[in-house]
């Protein structure tokens, strides 16, 4: 039988109704497609959600960035190529690759980007982090792949001040939580982009997107949503998300994005 290899190929499709306006794939469904992509790669290695909530374990995603230079457009298939980077005692670091399903050869396929994230593994019932290696004795530690490339800039910190300003303030509901119980990735990245009107987008193709995840929130909490233009960078906007849990006037800093338009 032969050996699985390190890195995941996943086809797909930029179904008709998972386009926007200029018929390509919104980004957040090309987000859910890196997001199913890493569980079907961990889960076929052996280190999957559905075995780690046996031992009440489970992955969730501390970041993630985004960045295309063009996106599928509807009715196009293409791959998610995924693979593990490298493998730290409570963090793991996942990298994805979008390319065309043109021809047998993915080498010489049309590359439309890629993607960079860090996973931690926590406990389900305490919700903090656990030892990686734990999980039969470090096998993950056979799965890294260190000779394939992505060239995206390494993940940095939202560096945000005390000016940025509130610009949206939103309940969360149903279908705003995922298998865990919290507020689902994908969705935080769909609400920043809500941020920007639909003319917006007609002139200025979004390039990259960089989120980081800080604290859970869960349904019933009010997302608020503090934008401030990145001084050092032309189209480029910061935006700091926080949590206000119902029938508390607190607020706790969620997550922190980076959207970068063209």
């Amino acid at each position: 039988m032969k050996e699985m290899d390190k890195v995941g190929r996943y086809l797909e499709m930029a179904e008709p109704f998972h386009c926007d306006f200029s018929h390509r794939l919104f980004i957040g469904h090309l987000g859910n497609h890196m997001l199913n992509a890493a569980d079907f790669h961990s889960r076929d290695r052996g280190f999957g959600m559905d075995f780690l909530n046996s031992i009440r374990k489970t992955w969730v995603l501390s970041r993630l960035a985004i960045e295309m230079d063009e996106m599928p457009a509807q009715y196009q298939k293409f791959y998610v190529e995924t693979w593990v980077e490298s493998a730290m005692r409570y963090f793991t670091q996942r990298n994805f690759r979008v390319v065309a399903a043109d021809g047998d050869n993915p080498d010489n396929a049309k590359v439309f980007g890629y993607g960079r994230s860090i996973w931690a593994m926590i406990d389900t019932e305490t919700r903090q982090p656990t030892n990686i290696f734990d999980i039969d004795d470090g096998a993950i530690m056979k799965w890294v792949e260190k000779d394939k490339v992505n060239p995206m800039t390494k993940l940095t910190r939202v560096q945000m001040d005390d000016n940025a300003r509130l610009v949206r303030s939103i309940d969360t509901f149903y279908n705003d939580v995922d298998i865990n119980g919290h507020i689902n990735s994908v969705k935080y990245i769909e609400h920043v982009l809500d941020l920007f009107p639909l003319d917006w987008y007609k002139e200025h193709p979004l390039k990259r997107f960089d989120i980081a995840y800080v604290a859970e929130a869960h349904q019933g909490d009010r997302l608020n949503f503090y934008q401030e233009e990145d001084a050092d960078e032309e189209l480029c906007y910061k935006i700091r998300i926080t949590k206000t849990v119902a029938g508390s006037g607190d607020e706790v800093e969620t997550c922190r994005s980076k959207v970068k338009f063209v």
